[in-house]
């Protein structure tokens, strides 16, 4: 069993796209220490399950001795956040990148999102080790085939549903659409063939007006939402909704094409993650 401290342990929650994004930064800072990476996957629930099954390649253990949860009594659960040395608690301070993370010493249990390239090590190895090992089923490698035909595949991810309800994040707008799909194909002066990914496939039907070709992915639901990701990162450019979903789809893509991301990535004009997209990315 892998004695915690002498790793670093990352706490996950929240869907894939979070996931990826704490996998990435623990896997960045145990390289720099030369140590295992170790997850804790007890604060995942419900359809929200460890991603990590279709992703093979990552370097992580499971096999450590975890501290205590919150669901072992919150007595014991605060006594080790306040003193605990094996591994040691360290929250994320804010949502920007923090330059003082790369200090952080072996035995250090990571709980935040991380959400920013610069948290990220050797970007090669990271998308190897982030590479799809699940098999893609019929009507999903049938789909893939048509994003490697078709000219100028350019993956937009539309999120809407649980974004409408929760508040903390605004629904991009049909015109960004319109707007990120025009920039991409006056950037490269040719077609484009706009898959699109939604968890409200009808309302993309309905209001969506791209003018251009247009294929509506409604294959997979949130239970299969993997292969949904595995087709984003088959396309060549995306236009991504403020999401770490559609996020990782652009980025696990390869950057050979054209990423534009929404310059508002929050509802709530307090928060700000300035460090979230890499330079290179369209902001609109």
């Amino acid at each position: 069993m892998t004695d915690p401290a002498e790793a670093i342990t990352v706490r996950l929650f929240g869907g894939a796209g979070n996931q990826l994004f704490q996998y990435a930064a623990g896997r960045a800072l145990a390289d720099r220490l030369n140590c295992p990476l170790a997850i804790d996957a007890r604060y995942l629930s419900g359809e929200r399950d460890d991603c990590f099954g279709h992703f093979a390649n990552a370097r992580l253990t499971r096999n450590i001795a975890l501290p205590p949860a919150k669901q072992d009594g919150a007595l014991r659960y605060g006594l080790w956040r306040a003193f605990g040395r094996a591994p040691k608690f360290r929250r994320e301070r804010g949502l920007a990148y923090d330059p003082a993370f790369f200090d952080l010493p072996r035995g250090t249990y990571l709980h935040g999102y991380w959400q920013s390239p610069r948290y990220f090590g050797d970007a090669g190895k990271l998308r190897r080790d982030l590479a799809f090992t699940t098999p893609l089923d019929a009507p999903n490698a049938a789909m893939a085939a048509k994003i490697a035909a078709a000219p100028g595949a350019t993956a937009l991810h539309v999120r809407r549903g649980d974004y409408l309800a929760a508040g903390a994040y605004a629904a991009c707008t049909p015109d960004y659409y319109a707007r990120g799909a025009a920039e991409i194909a006056a950037r490269t002066g040719g077609p484009l063939t706009c898959f699109v990914f939604s968890n409200d496939p009808d309302w993309a039907r309905d209001n969506l007006d791209l003018g251009r070709q247009t294929v509506i992915v409604d294959l997979n639901d949130e239970a299969v939402g993997h292969f949904d990701m595995a087709l984003m990162a088959a396309c060549t450019h995306h236009v991504i909704a403020n999401s770490t979903f559609s996020w990782w789809g652009a980025w696990l893509a390869g950057g050979a094409g054209i990423t534009v991301a929404p310059k508002a990535w929050f509802a709530d004009p307090a928060l700000d993650n300035p460090d979230i997209c890499p330079p290179s990315w369209l902001r609109l």
